[in-house]
């Protein structure tokens, strides 16, 4: 019975000892294997065997993780006060470092990101932290990557997630997209009337070219008056046309009015005597009063 009983526990024990020599690396891991404390070797994806106590194997991800970057209280180099936050990813690249190197990747890299986030940013203007983001995630990621190495761990990517603003600096940032959208409609409605001008001037040049262009234009615009059923006719004329040939006949009718008045046989003032010539004058224009 004795026997039974021992023979019960020393395969219990080899059942428990093979239980904890076999271990199964998924494909997306690898195994550190320390025997007895120091590092021995990297077991590849796979059914690994270990000796029971003398060795133990630590698991390592090979996996991109995503790391949310909290948002940071940031002063921008033109003192305007911002809160961003990022997201990092990284994934491991030399398991054996990743453990030996440091002892808590995941928050070691959550902090150095956080200090980084701040020093870069800090380093840039508010229209450049909202504008050229591809430049700051390009720093950040390259700080980061310089750093980690050391840890075994390669960061991939760094973005800018979230950047929040003042109310006073966003009323003040929609006044000036409202005044610059303002002054690009005003320099739109410019050049379409100096587009306008320039079109009319060609038109007017043709039409002094060709008179009769314009008296077609003014047909035109009398059959489009026509259209819309007026009583009032309106006939369109050239004004400075008219005004011209208005002053030409008024000068004409003065100067035919001048010609067709006779000239006085006095004289300016002059009265005629009984001769019918001017008061002291005879016929031959000697002159007829009598010497004293």
């Amino acid at each position: 019975m004795i026997a039974w009983v021992v023979a019960g526990v020393i395969v219990a024990v080899l059942a428990v000892s093979a239980a904890s020599a076999l271990k199964v690396v998924n494909q997306y891991e690898k195994g550190v294997v320390f025997r007895l404390g120091r590092v021995s070797s990297v077991r590849e994806p796979g059914l690994r065997v270990i000796i029971p106590v003398v060795e133990r194997m630590r698991k390592v991800l090979l996996r991109v993780v995503t790391m949310p970057i909290q948002s940071q209280g940031i002063i921008t180099r033109d003192n305007v006060s911002v809160d961003i936050s990022a997201v990092a990813y990284f994934r491991v690249v030399d398991p054996v470092k990743s453990i030996v190197a440091i002892e808590n990747v995941t928050a070691a890299i959550d902090q150095i990101a956080q200090t980084t986030l701040r020093k870069v940013v800090g380093q840039h203007t508010l229209d450049e932290a909202l504008s050229d983001t591809d430049t700051i995630n390009a720093n950040i990621a390259s700080i980061l990557d310089t750093t980690t190495l050391e840890w075994g761990v390669e960061v991939t990517i760094v973005e800018l997630k979230d950047i929040q603003l003042p109310e006073s600096m966003q009323r003040a940032m929609a006044r000036q997209a409202e005044a610059e959208r303002e002054k690009r409609a005003k320099i739109i409605a410019a050049e379409g009337e100096s587009l306008a001008a320039s079109a009319l001037g060609d038109a007017s040049d043709m039409m002094m070219a060709h008179p009769l262009a314009l008296q077609l234009r003014n047909l035109q615009t009398l059959a489009e008056l026509g259209v819309e059923k007026n009583t009032t006719v309106v006939f369109p004329a050239p004004i400075m046309t008219a005004i011209s040939e208005l002053s030409t006949f008024l000068n004409r009718e003065q100067a035919a009015a001048v010609h067709a008045v006779p000239p006085d046989p006095a004289g300016p003032g002059g009265v005629l005597n009984t001769n019918g010539f001017p008061n002291g004058q005879a016929h031959n224009g000697t002159s007829a009063l009598p010497n004293t």
